[in-house]
């Protein structure tokens, strides 16, 4: 068996931009007369879809949305993120991500994306980065209507990729996308960009606070033997599960 791909999330993973995301729905909602609270991104947003953490927030605030009016607030949410990254020279990606792709590369394993994001937000940013031929297969928010934590997205791309999801690697930054890799049933790196590593030792078989320490002989070796080996982990927290 072993391990054959990876599959990265999008937000918090390739990008930092979860600060942007979090900043154009506060005005999204301002421009719809509703009050924006800011526990409200790390509840409902992170990890999750525009589609589905916008209908949660709408909902919170007693206002249902029609399936129409709901793509019209996320085109208009993509069209100042979009506008927002044009107005960068640089766009914040995470240190060693590049380095990181190519040592993947280097051990002829395969690439492949899974996000909320809409796709024309995703190969931007991929395109900017130098990225874009890394990840032949991308499962972006349009492909699918269920967001994370449903498996469907990761379930996607390992039909895509022609493989099994026991010999699929999840890169994941928070909770909602670590469940659904492994509902899924793969294997998930959680990587503390979002979340602090002790919230993700708790659910990810791989914890790491850079993708740089990420020891891959030692996955690989996990894979051959089926038994996760919690890089990162403290025996607390592994014992825990």
């Amino acid at each position: 068996m072993g391990l054959k791909a990876v599959i990265f999330d999008f937000n918090g993973v390739v990008i930092n931009d979860e600060p942007i995301h979090e900043r154009l729905i506060s005005q999204l909602l301002l421009e719809e007369n509703l009050r924006p609270n800011p526990k409200d991104f790390q509840a409902v947003c992170l990890g999750r879809s525009d589609r589905v953490a916008l209908k949660m927030l709408f909902e919170r605030r007693g206002r249902c949305v029609t399936e129409e009016y709901l793509g019209e607030l996320m085109r208009r949410k993509s069209q100042m993120y979009l506008e927002e990254l044009s107005q960068m020279e640089t766009l914040p990606s995470y240190e060693g991500l590049t380095d990181f792709i190519l040592k993947l590369r280097l051990e002829n394993l395969q690439l492949a994306l899974v996000s909320g994001a809409l796709r024309v937000e995703i190969e931007t940013v991929l395109d900017r980065l130098g990225l874009t031929e890394q990840f032949p297969i991308i499962v972006a928010g349009d492909d699918i209507a269920t967001s994370k934590p449903e498996p469907d997205g990761y379930l996607l791309a390992v039909e895509k990729l022609g493989l099994k999801p026991s010999e699929c690697l999840a890169i994941e930054d928070a909770p909602a996308g670590i469940e659904a890799a492994q509902r899924a049933g793969l294997q998930a790196v959680g990587v503390a960009n979002t979340y602090p590593v002790h919230m993700l030792q708790r659910q990810a078989d791989w914890v790491v606070d850079y993708l740089s320490e990420l020891e891959l002989d030692r996955v690989r070796e996990a894979f051959e033997t089926e038994v996760p080996a919690r890089l990162g982990a403290s025996p607390e927290a592994s014992s825990s599960d």
